[in-house]
Parts: C-alpha cells; sequence; structure tokens
C-alpha cells in the first residue's frame, strides 16, 4: 500500500499520510484535512475513525481475535487471574511472581472505603439501581481523596488507579448490601479479590462464610473477559472525559454512567430476560422460527456481536464455565436448561450458521450470575467493576500521551442559517 492517500475536492488534491500499526488495518491521519480543504469528515458513531493510538487491547472482529498487550484472550482467562490481568494492562508485560504478589498485596491495602463515604449510601432509597449508587460513590471518591488527584503526577496516577480497582468491589458489594437492606460487610484482605467480593457480596456478619472455589473461578474469569475490550463506548467516554484533564474518579464515573446504557451494558441482562421469556425448553423451535421472522419483534439476545462477526472468543472460554458452575451448584433451573438447549439447536441450525449468529459472551455471563445468584439488576454493576481496570489502564495511556489534545468531534450543521431575533411582543 502507498503511504499516502490523496483526496481531491474540486481541483484541489490533498495528500494525507497512512500510518501503520503493529497488528490491524491501517489508517489515513486527516489531522489537517479542515486546514486544507475547509471540510470535516462525516462518520456518525465513529466506526471509521482511529481516536486514538493504543498499545492495549486488539480486536478482529471478523477473525473472531481479542488480545491484550498481544495476549489471547482465551489463554489468559484459562490459565491467568483478574489481577495478573489487571498488572499485565496497566504495565504492559506480566509479572513475575514476585511482582504479581506485590501487586496483588498492593490493592488488598486500598480496597477499604473511607467511613463518611459509607454514609452516601443511606441517601439513597432502598429500591435504587446499584449502577445509579455506583456512579454517585465513585464520583464522590474525589471529594475523600485529594492526595492523589494531580493527574500530572505518576505517583498520583498509580495511585488513584490502585484506589480505583481496589474499591470497586467494595462499591459495587455494598450498593447490593444496601438495596436488600443488610447490613455492609468489610472487606477481607485474606481472600482474593474475587473471593473477597463475593464474601462482601453474600456473607453476612452473623455466620461464617465459605468462598466456593468454581464460583471465584467463574467470576474471575467473567471479570478477566470483561477488563477491557478497545476503544468502545464506555473507554471513549473516559478518554473524552480525561482529555479535559478531569480527575480520575470523575473519569469512571462517567465510564459508569456511559456502561449503564442498555445497549452497552445490558446485554446480559438481555439475554437472561429472553430466557426467562422462553420459559422451557420445548418452547424454544417456536421461538427459533419467531426469530427467523423479520416481521416478528422478537430477536435472540445473546447471539451475534456488533465487533465479532464470527465466533465471540470470550463465549468459548464461557460455554465450559456455565457447564462447571451448573454441576457444582447442581442447578436445576428450567432457565438453564432452555439456555443449554437453546445454545446447541443454534449452533446445529443452517440459518444461524449461515448469518454467524452464534452465542456471544453476554448469553452465557448471564446465566453464570443469575446461577451464583446475582440479581440482574447487579449484571452491569460487576461488568462496571470488571472494566474499571480497563478504564484505568486507557486514562493512563491517554494522560501520559504528550500529543493528547482535548477531545471535540465536530458536526454537520442542519439547523436554521443566521436570522434576526424577533421581540417577544411583536411574534
Amino acid at each position: 500500500m502507498s503511504d499516502s492517500a490523496s483526496l481531491k475536492i474540486g481541483d484541489k488534491e490533498s495528500g494525507y499520510p497512512i500510518r501503520s500499526g503493529s497488528i490491524g488495518p491501517d489508517v489515513i491521519d486527516i489531522r489537517k484535512l479542515y486546514a486544507e480543504t475547509g471540510c470535516f469528515t462525516y462518520d456518525p458513531g465513529f466506526t471509521s475513525t482511529a481516536s486514538c493510538d493504543s498499545a492495549l487491547t486488539y480486536i478482529d472482529g471478523d477473525e473472531g481475535v481479542l488480545l491484550h498487550r498481544g495476549y489471547p484472550i482465551g489463554e489468559l482467562a484459562e490459565d491467568s487471574s483478574f489481577m495478573e490481568v489487571s498488572y499485565l494492562l496497566l504495565n504492559g508485560e506480566l509479572p513475575s511472581k514476585d511482582e504479581l504478589d506485590s501487586f496483588t498485596y498492593t490493592i488488598s491495602r486500598h480496597t477499604m472505603l473511607h467511613e463518611q463515604l459509607m454514609q452516601f449510601y443511606r441517601g439513597f432509597r432502598r429500591d435504587a439501581h446499584p449502577m445509579a449508587i455506583m456512579c454517585g460513590v465513585v464520583g464522590a471518591l474525589s471529594a475523600f481523596y485529594h492526595d492523589s488527584t494531580d493527574i500530572a503526577d505518576p505517583d498520583h496516577r498509580r495511585i488513584s488507579s490502585h484506589r480505583l480497582i481496589a474499591k470497586m468491589p467494595t462499591i459495587a458489594a455494598a450498593a447490593y448490601k444496601y438495596s436488600v437492606g443488610q447490613p455492609f460487610v468489610y472487606p477481607d484482605n485474606s481472600l482474593s479479590y474475587t473471593g473477597n467480593f463475593l464474601k462482601m457480596t453474600f456473607g453476612v456478619p452473623a455466620e461464617p462464610y465459605e468462598v466456593n472455589p468454581v464460583v471465584e473461578r467463574a467470576l474471575d474469569r467473567i471479570f478477566i473477559l470483561h477488563a477491557d475490550h478497545e476503544q468502545n463506548a464506555s473507554t471513549s467516554t473516559v478518554r473524552l472525559a480525561g482529555s479535559s484533564g478531569a480527575n480520575p474518579f470523575a473519569c469512571i464515573a462517567a465510564g459508569i454512567a456511559c456502561l449503564w446504557g442498555p445497549a452497552h451494558g445490558g446485554a446480559n441482562e438481555a439475554a437472561l430476560n429472553m430466557l426467562r421469556e422462553i420459559g422451557t425448553p420445548d418452547k424454544i423451535p417456536h421461538y427459533i422460527e419467531r426469530a427467523k421472522d423479520k416481521n416478528d419483534p422478537f430477536r435472540l439476545m445473546g447471539f451475534g456481536h456488533r465487533v465479532y462477526k464470527n465466533y465471540d472468543p470470550r463465549a468459548t472460554v464461557m460455554q465450559k464455565t456455565v457447564r462447571e458452575v451448573f454441576d457444582a451448584l447442581k442447578v436445576s433451573d428450567p432457565v438453564f436448561e432452555v439456555a443449554l438447549q437453546l445454545e446447541e439447536m443454534a449452533l446445529n441450525d443452517p440459518y444461524f450458521i449461515e448469518k454467524k449468529l452464534f452465542p456471544n459472551v453476554d448469553f452465557y455471563s448471564g446465566v453464570i450470575l443469575s446461577a451464583i445468584g446475582f440479581p440482574t439488576t447487579m449484571f452491569t454493576a460487576l461488568f462496571a467493576l470488571a472494566r474499571t481496570v480497563g478504564w484505568v489502564a486507557q486514562w493512563n495511556e491517554m494522560i501520559s500521551d504528550p500529543g493528547q489534545k482535548i477531545g471535540r468531534p465536530r458536526q454537520l450543521y442542519t439547523g436554521p442559517t443566521q436570522r434576526p431575533y424577533v421581540k417577544i411582543g411583536d411574534r
């Protein structure tokens, strides 16, 4: 390919350099387009626009590839841990045992919330959505941790990153406890990151809580699979907020707000609701026929993916994990039987194979989270918990870039042209 691209507007032709990454499509650098032509590009949703350089995550949707710092997601989910993946995303390389132990220790020493911050929860209604609580509490962190909000200081960025990763499970678990009227459970730093979260969520002060290792491993995998996913809507929101110089707690709160949207973070909840609508395995053929009917509003949720045009690489790991959790918890709910049989029928139906409508990570994760005991309102909160490390890593990468500018998308204006103001008495 040529190292430049040309654009002709009228009689004037302009050239723009083509940049290549280490892998993936080349990009045309159009930063001087407006200055040279007086035109903007028009790309609603930014689906053909690279907004930044990044060395964190690579996705090839056509081939079903997801890499974190070059490592395939399947290998990380199978053999790694969420703490190890967090270190990888933040630091660029897999840690040695000593480095991982030190990192894990540091995170565990930041899990407590300021006691005054815990009072915030009582200002919410008991039926408040956990994501509403998380938006408010995470945003409020900046009012309590003034010693780590100088974004120009690398030490401040490191400390605030560790605090966000460490405190998010405590914040999410407390949101759940508040919704069910149970007392908050304080962190237990003798447990793993995921085991501690399970205890804070399902444990009660009056009784000992024993972490189920199968459930712990399944949830840790879900955290790994949701840790980062390139420049999606919430990550782009974090970067855009960060480009203004906003403190890291405000930026992550903005990411949580964006993730709350049903088109982004609510897909696993929609998939589980669909399985409940189907109800029993004998009704699956009827719903599959409805899904094939273009005139029927019913859609199979949890199948296909906007980015992955082939099989979602994260779903492969979840497919195995579903069965492990079902066996360990002796699940007999018909909804879970529907999930397993629907998966099998869809994977063998020529219609779904031709259209590449394979089960995605949301299809499996919602079923697993429900089997563990999480209500659907917590699904997106768990997504936010896991994605925090990706948001933090992306924010750090952006702040460290000396060429970073404040985000400022342009528009194609379609409103009225200039017109004179008419005083109210003359209208």
